[in-house]
Formats: structure tokens, sequence, C-alpha cells
């Protein structure tokens, strides 16, 4: 178990955006009468490895929402670019903090041992961030853009994320497949350096902002897992999730 000081130093922040370009309002859709933003809260409440946990919202409807069921929130300003971004706006105020991890607001099967397990790798080494990646070998995963490939080092640093399948299979009987969770534990100064600096061309290229800490030399540590969260993009993701809780109590 990590020292109780480091525990004490670290905090779950929850980045939640009303707007969604394919499920509008999505954080306040219901399963068993709770929105979608108060069961991703919940499972963050399990996690040992965190002293606290906040939503950052950049909407009244959120906040209230959050408020409602007993959740501390922060209000955040609406014009920023990324989850990321909006995690250092919290961060600032809050010198106490010295890990922040980034749990999407939109996958509420998030399993708590394996956020505990994230938080822990970034306490254990010096990397300066660190997230999730899994090993994968249908081909249509493969080659789906909206599947982010990751390339590591035997030291499981990062070398390279892309929607483009990497590595290139010339060599097929070597060519191993690893799709990235979008959950980063970060060091406090980490964060606050990237979320500073400029957009980096190949960030800008692949619409993916972790490239942005790779180009500027920052280090990213992934730990491989067996999860495979399903994140709430569409209708049909909700309704697969709300059909999964409602089946439990029968």
């Amino acid at each position: 178990m990590e020292s109780l000081e480091k525990i004490k130093k670290t905090v779950i922040i929850i980045p939640a955006r009303l707007k969604s370009s394919r499920l509008p309002n999505k954080l306040l859709l219901k399963a068993k009468n709770k929105p979608v933003i108060q069961w991703v809260y919940e499972a963050a409440k399990k996690v040992k490895m965190a002293a606290d946990v906040i939503i950052a919202c950049d909407s009244e409807e959120i906040y209230n929402a959050v408020k409602s069921f007993g959740g501390k929130v922060e209000m955040t300003s609406d014009e920023h670019k990324s989850g990321s971004d909006r995690i250092a706006e919290v961060i600032k105020r809050h010198p106490e903090f010295e890990y922040i991890l980034n749990l999407q607001g939109d996958e509420p099967q998030m399993s708590p041992e394996v956020v505990d397990s994230l938080i822990e790798a970034l306490h254990n080494s010096s990397a300066d961030i660190s997230t999730l990646v899994r090993k994968i070998t249908d081909i249509e995963q493969i080659e789906d853009p909206n599947c982010v490939k990751c390339v590591f080092n035997k030291d499981n640093m990062a070398l390279y994320f892309s929607r483009s399948p990497i590595p290139y299979p010339r060599n097929k009987e070597y060519a191993q497949y690893y799709a990235h969770i979008g959950m980063y534990a970060y060091r406090r100064e980490s964060l606050l350096k990237m979320t500073s600096l400029d957009m980096a061309d190949i960030e800008k290229a692949e619409s993916l902002e972790q490239l942005r800490a790779l180009y500027n030399g920052m280090s990213i540590k992934t730990l491989v897992t067996n999860l495979n969260p399903v994140g709430i993009d569409t209708i049909q993701d909700f309704e697969k999730f709300k059909n999964i809780v409602e089946d439990r109590e029968k």
C-alpha cells in the first residue's frame, strides 16, 4: 500500500462537458434514476489511492445535478479545448494536491482497482504521466481511427500514439498492437507544464493531446491492462449500460 502522505496528495478530477457532438447531454442521462456522471463519481469514490474526487464542469445543469447527489463540483471555463485544460484550471486552486488522475466523465464502468493501479504506477516511477493500454488483435479495431494505438519501449515508456495502425506490419509475425485507454495520472508540475505548451503539429494532425507531451520530451509510462471500458458516446452505448445496471437487480 502506498504511503498515506502520497494518498493525501492525490485527487481524481472528472472533466464533465455538457455538449457532445454525438450524444448531447449524455452525462445527465439516467440509469436506475442516477445520471451517468453520478455513476462515474460513485465509482471514483471507491478508489483507495486518492484522497478526494472533484467534478470539473462547464455548465449549470451539470453543476446542479452533482450538487443534488452530494458530489464535489467546481465550475470551469466553457472555452477549454481539452479535459486536461479543464483539470488544470481546477488544480491551480488546490495547491495541496501533487498527483492528479483524469477520469473521463462518460465511462461509468471504469474499475476502481484499475484506477488504483494507474495511480500507483505513477507514484512508483519517475514519469511525468501514466496511462493505460490493452492488447488488441481484432483487425477492425486495429484499423479503426477512433481506436488510438500506442507503441512503447522495453520499460513500458510510450514512444508514440496514433490513430493509424502502429507498428506497420511489414513483417506481420512481429506486429503486436495496443489500444490506448484515455485515462491519465499526472504529476502536478507535469500537468501544468503540458497545458501551458503550444499545440504540436503532430497533435493537430492526429488530434491527440498526449502527443504534445511526447513532442516536448515529457515521459509517459504505460500500464498494460485487460480492462476494456465502454465509454458512452452514442444512445446505443447508453442503452447497453442501462441494461447492465438494471439486470444487476434481477
